[in-house]
């Protein structure tokens, strides 16, 4: 049902039946027609910056939002910013003393700082940049967003790498090769071309080649996103069309932009800050183990919230036209800890997590209804899902030493230091190590450099200590690095001025466990009227996980459809579509040589207006023609006769356009 405003009966406050808040560009052809007002299902832009009228009645209705990860901080500026609730009415329920979830920065110089993970971010994480453009600045004056902040930064700090991949304890391999013959790249071709619905329960070693899996590409890829072989066909296909514009800078990792700070500093704090200025209310120590929830008709509506508050049950009213946003399952649940002389001690078990963990109240919600999904599927393996991280604060050694040798810039700069990760790819433990603009952390000391390291095969001994990661020390673990870094003989000096902490993590790529569909809930599951699901293990239309931009959509969309605002969360950027980006990837694949019938493209467009979509030839002018004829006869020799007067086709076009 919609409502008149005051601008006329014509203009609805809430949105008309089948309005889709979550518009699915895959699924069908979109075209300008009649009475089509919304633009196409992945269109971003100022336009889809509107911002809608209230929901009748919402000042009266309160929100329950069950995590304070970002997520959860998500739901909580789409209820005030586009759905007019009062600020006063939002409650975020939140299991530790401090809000951030898994995007976490703490320490201190004298015992060491932490970050269990980091974030790499791209132009086109849209909904993640549409809120951040409205949170005030960290640093810079009233007025300025989070968002300003950030791309004054990554415009005059261009971030990139000198050394993305590294073997023989020193070696710098050459990144641009991608390593991969023309059938490895035709292996990814059919993974795009392949529907999503084929590719349940699949994994990546069931369909990619050896071959494929020991290439340079695939050491790019797997160690940028931490995928393991084990993991999700599906997930890496979604993984291949979010990222297509940007496989020609996977080896210099041009394609990414960093904050200045650690995650917490830069994005956690400033949002959190501007909703409790608002009037948002933080509860910490609540942990919520189920929802009540009362059917009728088909219909499910959330009744009350049961939980332990700083040790003690309780049970939250929850009235029917109160809204509840809950976080399904924790990637860094039960995480172990360990610092230089002490090894990470799990508490959970392969198979089972407990009753105590994050994983409980999605158990019981999975226990009443298929809808809910199947939460199993994520954290019934910890083997596939497990990796550690190690954060060192590290005072000058000849470490710091080696890591002005690797870098783009002097690591006390301010500038970027490493661009993004460096990759061992003969590591055991396939061992990374970056370092992020300096200082990490706002009271860093001007002599201290912040370090991130994290290996994703945790069942191998090291190359140089012969242990499994997860069986060292921060001690041992900084010996495994130095071996690979070729400084192993001064290890001393080393451990002398580096502080050493370590997060172990059962579930850190559980959402990346293979699954069928169905397994993962819909943000607003089935005959849900007043619960949305939000996080990492919650289905969205094409969107990829293990990124902010995916926590963030999930909020958006619950706001969208629970207020039934008349306003959509856009899918994912387009960039897939444009030939641009196809061409610059083949391009790239082919490590920066001419694809298979690129310079017949060439040959038929270099005198037209559209010769600026191809990437340029390597050859020189007049060696363009015999390569053109090269290429000709290759693919004559492929396709059959029919293509042996291609080139002569091509010539009369040419001569057309002249």
């Amino acid at each position: 049902m919609t409502h008149g405003t005051k601008f006329g009966p014509f203009t609805p406050s809430t949105a008309p039946d089948g309005f889709e808040h979550e518009p699915d560009a895959t699924a069908g052809y979109w075209s300008h027609r009649a009475k089509n007002t919304l633009p196409p299902p992945d269109f971003v832009g100022p336009y889809a910056r509107h911002r809608p009228l209230p929901t009748p009645g919402v000042e009266d209705r309160k929100a329950w939002i069950i995590g304070g990860g970002i997520g959860g901080l998500a739901a909580a500026f789409y209820l005030v910013r586009d759905g007019h609730m009062p600020p006063a009415n939002i409650t975020v329920l939140e299991e530790m003393d401090v809000e951030g979830g898994s995007m976490d920065g703490a320490g201190n110089p004298d015992e060491g700082y932490l970050i269990r993970g980091g974030r790499e971010m791209n132009w086109n994480y849209d909904t993640l940049w549409d809120m951040f453009q409205d949170v005030p600045a960290v640093e810079l004056p009233e007025g300025y967003s989070v968002l300003d902040e950030y791309r004054l930064l990554n415009d005059n700090d261009p971030n990139y790498s000198k050394a993305r991949l590294m073997r023989n304890q020193g070696e710098i391999i050459d990144f641009k090769d991608m390593g991969l013959t023309r059938s490895q790249q035709w292996e990814m071709i059919r993974l795009m071309l392949k529907r999503k619905e084929d590719l349940d329960d699949v994994t990546i070693e069931e369909y990619f080649s050896k071959g494929f899996l020991s290439s340079n590409f695939w050491a790019l890829f797997r160690s940028m996103f931490a995928f393991k072989n084990c993991h999700s066909l599906l997930e890496t296909k979604l993984y291949m069309h979010r990222f297509l514009d940007s496989v020609d800078g996977f080896g210099d990792l041009s394609a990414l932009v960093f904050p200045k700070y650690n995650q917490y500093d830069t994005f956690i704090k400033p949002l959190a800050d501007m909703l409790r200025q608002k009037g948002v209310r933080f509860q910490f120590d609540t942990r919520v183990q189920d929802l009540e929830l009362s059917e009728a008709d088909g219909r499910r509506t959330v009744t009350g919230i049961v939980c332990t508050v700083s040790g003690q049950p309780q049970r939250l009213e929850v009235g029917d036209t109160d809204l509840v946003f809950a976080l399904t399952g924790s990637m860094t649940e039960n995480t172990a800890y360990g610092d230089m002389d002490t090894v990470p001690q799990l508490t959970v078990g392969r198979h089972e997590p407990g009753e105590q963990s994050g994983w409980t109240l999605w158990r019981n919600l999975a226990e009443k209804s298929d809808v809910f999904g199947h939460p199993e599927k994520f954290y019934g393996d910890t083997d596939q899902s497990i990796w550690e991280s190690a954060t060192l604060t590290c005072k000058p050694s000849p470490l710091v030493d080696k890591l002005k040798t690797l870098s783009v810039n002097d690591p006390y700069s301010g500038r970027t230091v490493t661009g993004g990760i460096i990759t061992f790819t003969d590591s055991n433990w396939l061992l990374n190590v970056t370092c992020n603009r300096q200082p990490h952390f706002p009271d860093q000391p001007e002599d201290t450099l912040v370090l991130w390291v994290y290996g994703l095969l945790m069942d191998q001994p090291g190359n140089h200590v012969s242990k499994t990661m997860p069986e060292c020390t921060g001690r041992e673990i900084l010996s495994e690095l130095c071996h690979h870094l070729g400084i192993e003989d001064q290890i001393d000096a080393v451990v002398a001025n580096t502080k050493v902490r370590t997060a172990l993590m059962p579930y850190i790529t559980a959402q990346f466990m293979k699954r069928a569909a169905g397994d993962r809930p819909h943000v607003v599951p089935e005959g849900c009227t007043n619960l949305g699901l939000i996080g990492q293990f919650v289905e969205t239309r094409n969107d990829i996980i293990f990124t902010m931009e995916a926590s963030i959509r999930t909020a958006r969309v619950g706001v969208y459809k629970l207020l039934n605002i008349p306003k959509q969360a856009p899918d994912i950027s387009p960039t897939q579509y444009d030939i641009r980006n196809l061409i610059r990837g083949a391009r790239a694949l082919n490590s920066g040589k001419p694809f298979l019938g690129e310079r017949l493209l060439h040959r038929l467009l270099d005198k037209t207006y559209y010769a600026h979509i191809l990437p340029p030839l390597p050859e020189a002018d007049n060696q363009r023609r015999e390569a053109f004829e090269a290429e000709v006869d290759t693919l004559a020799a492929k396709g059959g006769t029919a293509l042996k007067s291609l080139g002569s086709w091509i010539a009369n076009v040419r001569k057309g356009f002249e």
